[in-house]
């Protein structure tokens, strides 16, 4: 490393896009200060951190200490984090002031050969998709490649046919981590066998559940480890492009992105002769203007077309009939995040870790009302309670847990009595809500239930693309019925109306979006139906947060 230094052109560049190094250091470095860079830590001003631990060892003449800027190290809402992974030392909430203590402890620190016990946060967790974050830097494709990066694509590319590379794919059990569930070697064995060509293979990054910040973090941290999933995906099915539809909302992710996307080119990983085979792939990337329905494969395809971003019906589907109309694979973030270590340690590893049906880890962003917000990752079969009270740490304040929602709008939400149920595929579907992305938001008893069915109602009605008047409209009339009830203005009728709607609404709309838009509504009529009852029959909000809580009892 040398010394820091600003070059003259980074300087009109934001705070967050620029190369800084660390302090000079002789040899290995004794121990390392890893500075989050992901967009949470930057946010709270991570950035200025690096350069004032860094100009304050140069400073002191510190040459045996390395400061590194690594990506998200999952405990989101406690940045600016600092790790010094010898020790494993973590440092919350580090302020300038906070930089002098940082530095010396930095000059005495020692790497240990037992590290001290980790809290439940990241102990409790299994980092198979997340293994590089908070690790490496995610601009520096040398990091990468030291911690086996792009030898899963090696391996496939010059030692198994694609068939292989499919057959290892269906062994590991992956299903796609987007949200459906779908069988991962299956969808690639359809692709696989189409003979018509051009392919294509799609990475679907167009992230926009509230409170989910999963794929942005990935590709914030650790963006070659995606870019190599793509390219394991497009070997295995005959694909030579590849496309990355990221939303622009995300200015960081895309900023590594085409980093990461120029270097693997450089270095050989992208483009012509991969591995030294005759295997060819290149990647593009395509900004998102952030509509939500872009998330279904079919406006998602038509978006990268240059169109608008509205469904079509299915069949046929991409597999056969996709991009530019010829075969294209899509799947998210996650699903080629996984893939990787799939190829590296075999299929039969990855599907050791979960159960039933549901192998492997997932990806989850914790938010809402739950002490440790942020990034984590567990094996499918973990207890909701483990992943809430002991990894999540429970609820600030010592308050009292009412309900957590998994799957976005798309999802429902879960009470107490279902906090010993399995975290997997069909238990979450038994329990009227959905796996999603990962996004995953923890309410306590100051929530308003009723109020949280319109809140995901009012987004659902605004993403709506409008083209199937199911959706268009049931979904405005649902909002409107929700608002009435909550207003303590709705009769018994109007909640008879609202499940015959949703019923409507569900069976009938042309995408994902309008079938699944009703799920938060059903899911808490099915466990907290005694709110809807008391604003209706009582005028009562339980939880004193709707507008009916402001009037007068009815006598």
């Amino acid at each position: 490393m040398t010394e820091v230094r600003a070059e003259a052109a980074a300087s009109q560049a934001p705070r967050h896009s620029r190369r800084m190094t660390g302090p000079a250091v002789v040899g290995r470095p004794r121990v390392t200060a890893c500075v989050c860079q992901a967009a949470g830590c930057l946010s709270a001003g991570s950035d200025r951190v690096f350069e004032q631990v860094t100009e304050k060892l140069v400073g002191d003449g510190v040459t045996d200490v390395a400061v590194k800027r690594v990506g998200c190290l999952g405990l989101c809402a406690a940045g600016p984090l600092v790790e010094i992974p010898e020790t494993g030392e973590l440092f919350r909430g580090v302020e300038p002031e906070d930089v002098s203590v940082l530095v010396d402890r930095l000059k005495v620190a020692k790497g240990v050969a037992t590290k001290p016990e980790r809290e439940p946060f990241f102990e409790r967790q299994v980092k198979i998709v997340l293994e590089n974050c908070g690790h490496i830097d995610p601009e520096s494709i040398d990091d990468y490649v030291a911690r086996q990066g792009y030898s899963g694509l090696t391996k496939a590319v010059t030692q198994m046919s694609p068939q292989q590379v499919i057959d290892e794919v269906t062994r590991s059990g992956l299903r796609g981590r987007g949200g459906a569930g779908y069988p991962t070697g299956l969808k690639w064995a359809t692709v696989a066998k189409q003979v018509a060509a051009p392919k294509y293979v799609v990475c679907n990054a167009d992230e926009g559940d509230p409170g989910a910040f999963m794929d942005r973090s990935v590709l914030e941290s650790d963006p070659h480890r995606v870019l190599e999933g793509m390219a394991i995906a497009a070997y295995a099915v005959g694909a030579t492009k590849g496309y990355v539809y990221c939303r622009a909302e995300y200015p960081l992710a895309v900023q590594r992105l085409k980093a990461a996307i120029h270097r693997a080119e450089k270095s050989g990983y992208l483009g012509e002769s991969i591995g030294g085979s005759p295997f060819a792939f290149h990647v593009e990337l395509r900004l998102g203007a952030g509509a939500f329905v872009c998330g279904e494969e079919t406006a998602l395809m038509a978006s990268i077309q240059g169109g608008r971003g509205t469904p079509v019906p299915r069949p046929p589907f991409p597999a056969a009939h996709g991009l530019w109309g010829h075969p294209t694979l899509i799947n998210n973030v996650e699903t080629y995040a996984s893939l990787p270590v799939i190829v590296r340690k075999g299929g039969e590893w990855y599907s050791s870790i979960g159960i039933g049906k549901s192998k492997g880890t997932k990806v989850f962003a914790l938010a809402g009302r739950i002490v440790n917000s942020g990034l984590i990752e567990v094996p499918m079969g973990i207890r909701l309670r483990d992943v809430i009270f002991d990894i999540g740490g429970g609820i600030p304040d010592a308050g009292t847990f009412k309900a957590v929602q998994t799957g976005g709008p798309s999802g429902g939400c879960l009470p107490e009595e279902l906090l010993d149920m399995s975290l997997d595929y069909e238990s979450l579907v038994a329990a009227g809500s959905i796996m999603g992305s990962g996004g995953m938001v923890v309410m306590d008893d100051t929530s308003c239930m009723v109020e949280v069915a319109r809140y995901f109602m009012d987004f659902c009605r605004e993403e709506s693309c409008g083209k199937c008047v199911p959706c268009r409209v049931g979904t405005t009339q649902m909002y409107l019925l929700l608002t009435k009830i909550t207003e303590g203005v709705a009769s018994r009728e109007d909640l008879e109306q609202l499940e015959k709607l949703g019923d409507m609404v569900r069976s009938t709309s042309l995408c994902g979006l309008g079938q699944s838009a009703p799920n938060p509504v059903f899911s808490t009529l099915r466990y907290f139906r005694s709110e809807y009852l008391a604003h209706i029959e009582d005028r009562v909000c339980p939880a004193g947060v709707c507008p009916i809580s402001t009037k007068e009892p009815v006598a």
